[in-house]
């Protein structure tokens, strides 16, 4: 039996008798020190902890402002009311771990009210009278840069860069696209977090039903694997320095450096791919010889029937291009180490 299931059916047993707010608190190292510090939440002190616990959550404008005092029983209050499967999944995550001090139901901590507030006149209160505390999620009445803050307190460090985010910028909270009280959350599993970021990139979970695709939907790849939802100093918040980087930490044999180069891949991949679907073979943008001649003069082998003043209308297309397209011949596109690859022929 693994350590953390004895935690967890030693807390079920204690749950029993004495609730389930006050099982974590005893099965926390210390459980002295950790009994007297959830005494203390109902006066406004607290006793002295022998682990270090994380930065005081800023206080809820909504009720749990400065003075505003903690429930007695921490999560067993809670509990009296909100004891639904939706809010039950969090004993299951880390958040709830009594062993971790950093965690909200570690040693010291306060539980429920560690991210939603102090909540003892909420408890006693009554009717619309009652205080309201800090609520998550895209239909929460508490404005997002207050939610976050409160996720922040904690994980600040993994975030160095959600103050200029796309997503922060934008308004998008973590609760959002996180769900702390899950079991698992969907975020963190590769398919459900592609259903997750769908849900407002919708150009992009419509390119996942293209013929030609990076595999997303299968679970080999996330969003993640390229993206950094959470800022980044790079274009895209893409994971590395900049777009070649990023495709060539899995295409590592077509990153070179090359005896003959091909510029346009040196620069940028999606000079030719659209990295998130395409209609057209290895996600390219468009058909192969039409793509070539974006930039390559179409004299040579004419993709379309010209005209002898080089205008469309009747003549003859290069059989090179119309039956199949410059790939045909320049195979090694990416670039070539061949001593006579200058043509990217071989």
């Amino acid at each position: 039996m693994s350590r953390a299931t004895h935690w967890r059916l030693a807390a079920c047993a204690l749950a029993a008798t004495v609730g389930l707010g006050a099982a974590f608190a005893a099965l926390a190292p210390d459980a002295t020190a950790t009994t007297a510090a959830a005494s203390d939440q109902g006066t406004g002190t607290s006793s002295p902890a022998t682990a270090p616990a994380p930065a005081t959550p800023p206080a809820a404008a909504t009720g749990a402002g400065p003075g505003a005092a903690y429930s007695r029983r921490g999560a067993d209050t809670c509990l009296g009311c909100h004891d639904d499967p939706a809010v039950l999944g969090l004993f299951e995550t880390a958040h709830a771990t009594p062993g971790d001090p950093r965690s909200p139901f570690g040693h010291g901590q306060l539980q429920c009210e560690a991210c939603h507030g102090p909540g003892d006149a909420h408890a006693r209160g009554r009717g619309a009278a009652r205080p309201k505390l800090i609520e998550f999620g895209r239909d929460a009445a508490t404005p997002v840069a207050e939610q976050d803050a409160q996720c922040l307190t904690c994980h600040a460090a993994a975030t160095n860069h959600w103050a200029s985010a796309a997503h922060s910028r934008s308004e998008v909270g973590c609760a959002d696209c996180h769900s702390s009280h899950a079991a698992r959350d969907p975020v963190s599993l590769r398919t459900g977090q592609v259903e997750v970021c769908g849900t407002c990139h919708l150009a992009q979970k419509a390119a996942d039903h293209m013929p030609y695709r990076h595999p997303l939907p299968e679970g080999s790849m996330a969003c993640t694997s390229c993206h950094q939802p959470h800022g980044s100093a790079t274009p895209a918040e893409l994971l590395k320095a900049g777009v070649t980087e990023t495709c060539t930490t899995c295409h590592a044999d077509l990153r070179g450096p090359f005896l003959w180069e091909h510029q346009p891949v040196q620069e940028d991949c999606t000079n030719c791919h659209a990295p998130h679907g395409s209609a057209n073979p290895s996600i390219l943008k468009t058909r192969g010889s039409f793509l070539c001649q974006q930039c390559h003069q179409a004299a040579g082998h004419p993709s379309l029937a010209n005209t002898s003043d080089n205008l469309p209308g009747r003549g003859a297309a290069s059989v090179y291009t119309v039956v199949g397209n410059c790939l045909n011949c320049h195979s090694q596109v990416h670039g070539s180490n061949h001593p006579s690859g200058a043509r990217l022929m071989r």
